[in-house]
């Protein structure tokens, strides 16, 4: 008798926390505000968003954000969303040409800029140079 009170209590909680995990995740994701993307998922965390603009740009390139974005009209601060800087629009091929490496010939499924899952990233090639020479010697 005592072991079926224990299991039905057992077995009450791990439905309570089932019910509960189900109800939590049911919630919609937070939306971020990005805007303007054409190669990164619209859906990137802002976690996701920073790792790729700063250890993928401005690390890899030695660049700041004002090398492809835009100032704003009233002069503070920068418009991400912006298509102004012609910069902006070879990031988003070299993204693209990353990605299309990464997915046909180390065959990654998903390659996503800022994930551990890539091979080639932007400083296989830039090694924190904005323009690379092309000198393999000398990268």
């Amino acid at each position: 008798m005592k072991i079926n009170i224990k299991f039905t209590v057992i077995a009450g909680l791990c439905s309570l926390v089932v019910v509960m995990t189900a109800a939590t995740n049911t919630s919609k994701p937070a939306e971020t505000n990005f805007k303007n993307l054409q190669v990164l998922p619209k859906d990137i965390s802002e976690a996701t968003m920073n790792k790729v603009m700063v250890g993928e740009f401005e690390d890899a390139l030695g660049v700041s954000c004002r090398f492809c974005h835009a100032p704003n009209k009233d002069g503070d601060g920068l418009d991400y969303a912006s298509d102004a800087k012609p910069e902006k629009q070879i990031a988003r091929q070299m993204l693209r040409m990353t990605m299309n490496l990464n997915h046909d010939y180390f065959k990654i499924d998903t390659p996503m800029m800022g994930s551990s899952n890539i091979v080639v990233t932007c400083n296989t090639c830039h090694k924190g140079e904005t323009f690379p020479d092309g000198d393999p010697a000398k990268n």
